[in-house]
C-alpha cells in the first residue's frame, strides 16, 4: 500500500503456495482466490503459447477435481487435453510421469492456492509461480490492463463462475459416524435440484461411476484408484463436491456457480448474485 503496488505476492514458509493480492476497481487490495491464481497462470501460458506458435497439438493441462471448471474451458476452446485428478500435487505428478515423451505439460494446479509451471519440480512451486504472475503482470500493464481487469477480461471471454468452500466439523467417534451417514445419505439420496436448476449427473469417486441423472445412463470414470469424494453437476453449470477430510473431522463442500459477465461493470452484481445463489444452495443442503 505504501508503494501503491500492482501486484502483491508472498509464499507459505515452504514456498510451495502463492498468494496474490491485486487492487480492484475501487482502489482496494484484495486477494485473488486460489482458482482465480489457477485461472490467470493457465490463460497466459495458453494466450502466450498460441501467440508464439508454440502449440503443436501434443499439449496438456492438470486440475483437481475440485477445481474451477473455467480451466477445462479454456483448456478445450483451444483444443488442449487436460486431466482431472484427486486432490494432491503427487497425482498431477503422476499424470505428468504417465505421459512423460508422449505429451507436454504446460501447467496445472488446484484450488488451494497450488501450482506448478513447469515439470522439473513436480509439486506446488510458489517460487515459480511468483515469477510467471510478475510476467502476466507485466504483459497486462503492456496491454493498458491491470491483473485485476485481465482477470474480468477472462472472465467475460470464457464466462464467470464463484467458487466457494464450507466446512462442516463432527469431532469424536461419534462425528466420524455422522460424516461417514452424510456420505451415505448423498448417495443414496442425491438432490434432485439445487439452486432451482435439476440435478443433471453424480460422479461417484467411490465408484468411479458417473451417472447421468436425466437419462439413466452410466459411464467409466477414468481414474486408477477410488476416492470417498461426491459431485454434483446441475444442468446450469453449478458443481458441487463432498469430500470427507483425510486428516481432520470434518466433511467439505466445494461449490462453484457459473454466470454471464457481459462487461467489467457489471462484475460487483454478478458477483453478489452468486454468492446469493450459493448461500441458497448451503440452506437447501442444511449447511
Amino acid at each position: 500500500m505504501e508503494v501503491n503496488a500492482d501486484v502483491v505476492m508472498a509464499s507459505d514458509p515452504d514456498a510451495d503456495r502463492i498468494g496474490v493480492a491485486v487492487k480492484n476497481n475501487h482502489g482496494e487490495y484484495i486477494i485473488v482466490n486460489g482458482n482465480q491464481t489457477a485461472m490467470l497462470f493457465i490463460y497466459y501460458i495458453v494466450t502466450n503459447m498460441k501467440r508464439n506458435n508454440l502449440l503443436k497439438g501434443n499439449e496438456f493441462i492438470v486440475k483437481t477435481i475440485v477445481t474451477t471448471e473455467k480451466i477445462a474451458e479454456i483448456a478445450r476452446r483451444n483444443h488442449i487435453e487436460y486431466f482431472d485428478v484427486f486432490t494432491g500435487f503427487k497425482f498431477i505428478a503422476e499424470n505428468i510421469r504417465d505421459l512423460e515423451g508422449k505429451k507436454k505439460y504446460i501447467g496445472g494446479g488446484e484450488e488451494s492456492f497450488g501450482f506448478m509451471p513447469a515439470d522439473f519440480v513436480r509439486d506446488k512451486d510458489a517460487v515459480s509461480s511468483c515469477a510467471l504472475m510478475a510476467e502476466i503482470a507485466a504483459w497486462a500493464k503492456d496491454q493498458g490492463k491491470s491483473l485485476y481487469e485481465l482477470l474480468l477480461d477472462i472472465y467475460l471471454e470464457y464466462g464467470y463462475s464463484r467458487e466457494k468452500m464450507k466446512y462442516v466439523v463432527r469431532e469424536g467417534k461419534s462425528g466420524a459416524e455422522e460424516i461417514e451417514q452424510m456420505m451415505v445419505n448423498f448417495r443414496n439420496n442425491p438432490p434432485l435440484q439445487l439452486g432451482g436448476s435439476k440435478l443433471k449427473y453424480v460422479k461417484d469417486y467411490d465408484t468411479l461411476i458417473e451417472k447421468n441423472i436425466l437419462t439413466g445412463e452410466e459411464t467409466k470414470i477414468d481414474q486408477k484408484i477410488t476416492m470417498n469424494v461426491l459431485q454434483f453437476f446441475t444442468e446450469d453449470g453449478t458443481k458441487i463436491s463432498v469430500r470427507p477430510s483425510g486428516t481432520e473431522p470434518k466433511i467439505k463442500f466445494y461449490f462453484e456457480v457459473t454466470s454471464e459477465l457481459k462487461n467489467r461493470a457489471d462484475f460487483d452484481a454478478v458477483e453478489h448474485k452468486a454468492d446469493q445463489k450459493i448461500d441458497a444452495i448451503m440452506k437447501e443442503l442444511d449447511l
